[in-house]
């Protein structure tokens, strides 16, 4: 069973772990993808600018080494010029495979290592064409690049017109080849305007991807900021919360520990340590102690019940504070019998206050069902004239002098003073009559 216990506490500990910082995974996980996002970007745009510059180039070639034959007729010249025009032809046929329905991915990558594109280029050059085609820069780039197409298919065929001739042995008329230069050439500028475009656009492009990639990643990163911030924040404000509750609860603890659950009133725990704290510090002759018992309590509990009975309590410890002075302590030390401790109070000031307290119970009525009950109390005095006194013999005292109360008759106070075998009576405030007990 501890086993079991153990083992769930661990798994819910774990959970609230894996909830605080998954939100900080999420974003470190979208960061990367974003920051891998870029890198292929990137990569591919910047293959792109590489194979531009290796499919112009080779388009030059071509024109020039074809020109080249047209003169000389040369075998090595026209060599040159098939390998130079293999490069654009194999990047057309690889444009032309990425355009098909479906895109046949193996012959676009033929055409694009035809292309003398690297390897590691490749794979990027189709996943951007494929999937980022209908971009703006793109679309605009492979507009340019297929401008091209009709010029490479005439390329191509003045090289084997050429060649056919010259392996013909025929000779080649002078104005002939004077059209075929001028052609070649216009070509050539014809193909240096796409190829311009073609890597302005790419250019373009790269730098609108770039400025937009950091963009996003600067939000991301701002985005982890302010959810870090956030997050701290809310852990503060839970660790407060918390806290808080822990104090509330401490003090809800500290307060059922020393009052009654009932009335709300101190308890017979916390009005003893209050009496003993008295006790150490009081003058002689400056503390009193009242007991207070009710006479009726029985008889409404017996006849209407607890519930009523609580009432009664509830009632008459809100009487019992009415006329508290703000050092008195009121406690309900058990069942119906109450305490009150009177700090720098003389033993007529206690008679006085304990008369008056009898008076208010006496004049109080306790409705419940539409019956009517008197309430009256028997209350002992205890004046502490002896700074040895003991909280266990004050206790005695007091209890004494409300038992006696109780003998004669109930509804009355009863004051020990702390003299050997003497009580005073007390019947009305600041009256007094001497007796033995």
């Amino acid at each position: 069973m501890f086993r079991r216990t153990a083992t769930s506490m661990k798994g819910r500990s774990l959970l609230h772990v894996i909830k605080l910082v998954s939100p900080f995974v999420m974003v470190v996980v979208l960061q990367a993808a974003i920051a891998g996002f870029s890198l292929e970007v990137m990569s591919s745009v910047r293959a792109y600018v590489a194979g531009e510059a290796l499919w112009s180039r080779s388009q030059k070639n071509a024109v020039y080494f074809l020109n080249l034959y047209l003169h000389s007729g040369e075998a090595s010249q026209f060599a040159q010029y098939q390998a130079s025009l293999a490069v654009p032809i194999g990047d057309e046929f690889a444009r032309w495979a990425l355009e098909r329905d479906p895109v046949d991915v193996e012959a676009a990558r033929i055409g694009f290592l035809q292309g003398g594109n690297h390897p590691d280029d490749v794979p990027g050059l189709i996943w951007l064409f494929r999937y980022f085609n209908r971009v703006s820069f793109l679309q605009e780039a492979i507009r340019e690049w297929a401008a091209t197409d009709p010029m490479l298919l005439e390329l191509s065929v003045f090289g084997e017109v050429i060649r056919s001739e010259w392996e013909g042995g025929r000779v080649q008329d002078a104005s002939r080849v004077q059209v075929l230069s001028s052609r070649l050439s216009e070509l050539n500028t014809e193909f240096t305007v796409h190829a311009k475009r073609f890597s302005a656009v790419l250019g373009e492009g790269s730098r609108a991807i770039k400025l937009t990639l950091t963009g996003i990643n600067i939000v991301t990163a701002v985005t982890l900021i302010l959810l870090l911030i956030w997050h701290t924040r809310r852990l503060v404000l839970q660790r407060q919360a918390f806290e808080h509750a822990l104090h509330a609860e401490k003090e809800r603890l500290a307060f059922q520990a020393s009052h009654d659950w009932l009335t709300g009133l101190s308890n017979r725990r916390a009005f003893e340590a209050r009496l003993q704290g008295e006790l150490d510090v009081a003058p002689a002759g400056s503390l009193s102690l009242i007991l207070l018992d009710l006479d009726q309590f029985k008889n409404v509990n017996d006849s209407c019940g607890h519930l009523a009975g609580d009432r009664l309590l509830c009632q008459v410890s809100r009487l019992l504070q009415q006329d508290r002075r703000p050092h008195d302590l009121v406690a309900r030390l058990g069942g119906d019998e109450f305490g009150l401790i009177l700090p720098q109070c003389s033993p007529y000031d206690a008679v006085d206050i304990a008369e008056r307290l009898r008076r208010a119970l006496e004049l109080f009525t306790f409705a419940w069902d539409d019956r009517c009950f008197a309430v009256t109390a028997s209350i002992g005095v205890a004046c502490i004239a002896d700074s040895t006194t003991t909280l266990e013999n004050a206790m005695r005292r007091a209890d004494a002098a409300c038992y006696r109360a109780k003998e004669k008759g109930r509804n009355r106070v009863q004051v020990d003073d702390g003299r050997p075998d003497v009580v005073l009576v007390a019947t009305r405030p600041r009256e007094a009559v001497a007796g033995r007990g």
